[in-house]
């Protein structure tokens, strides 16, 4: 829901561009100015970094209660995960990599114009659910390491309001890969969907009905 509101919010300013390595894919695929990285990505980390300190303000007195004012980034009463992600003991660093994948393939084909894309008005909507879904059956090893805009910031902001230094040497220096793997899986995404679907649709100057009779036909089968 936060995504869905946050698209909502941001489409008609931004795009709605609230991933730092989705904004880096769409500026290598034309499909944004590179001018316009640089404050994207600022205005995406300078968000991140207020929402979690306004997490923090209001969760205050039940992080200390819960934690004795002993703020941990591992261990039993570990909290510093509210707010930045951490691996499972057992994870690979390949795990945000694949997560990202999913991601951005979604994106591309919720957003695919050639193809069978989300109606109109409701990519927000079935973006936030992508979200949800790559959370629930994949968050488990990565903690949702899926977005460096709401990583980092927020761990930097940890590392100020207590956790110190360990929130980046946590999981053998962990904090780089939720900013380098959805950065580099969101370029395999791209891949994967450029060779896969987007060679294969048909031409976005065929008929509509041509197109809305395949639809309607694969809706069928």
């Amino acid at each position: 829901l936060g995504v869905t509101l946050g698209i909502h919010a941001a489409g008609g300013v931004s795009g709605a561009h609230l991933n730092a390595s989705i904004t880096f894919t769409y500026c290598l695929l034309g499909k944004l100015p590179w001018k316009k990285l640089p404050a994207y990505v600022v205005g995406q980390f300078l968000g991140s970094f207020v929402a979690a300190a306004t997490i923090f303000g209001l969760y205050y007195d039940a992080l200390y209660l819960y934690t004795g004012g002993n703020f941990t980034v591992m261990g039993p009463n570990a909290t510093a995960g509210f707010f930045a992600t951490y691996p499972a003991p057992y994870m690979s660093l390949t795990g945000a990599f694949f997560n990202e994948v999913m991601l951005l393939l979604g994106i591309l084909i919720i957003h695919d114009e050639k193809n069978n894309p989300a109606l109109k008005g409701t990519q927000a909507v079935v973006t936030g659910l992508l979200v949800f879904v790559i959370g629930m059956s994949m968050g488990i090893n990565t903690g949702y390491a899926i977005n460096p805009s709401r990583d980092l910031p927020p761990r930097i902001f940890t590392a100020i309001a207590g956790w110190g230094l360990e929130v980046f040497r946590a999981g053998n220096n962990w904090w780089w890969v939720p900013i380098v793997a959805p950065t580099l899986g969101s370029l395999f995404g791209v891949l994967v969907h450029k060779l896969f679907i987007d060679l294969h649709n048909q031409p976005a100057t065929d008929s509509g009905n041509e197109k809305e009779k395949y639809t309607l036909e694969s809706a069928r089968m």
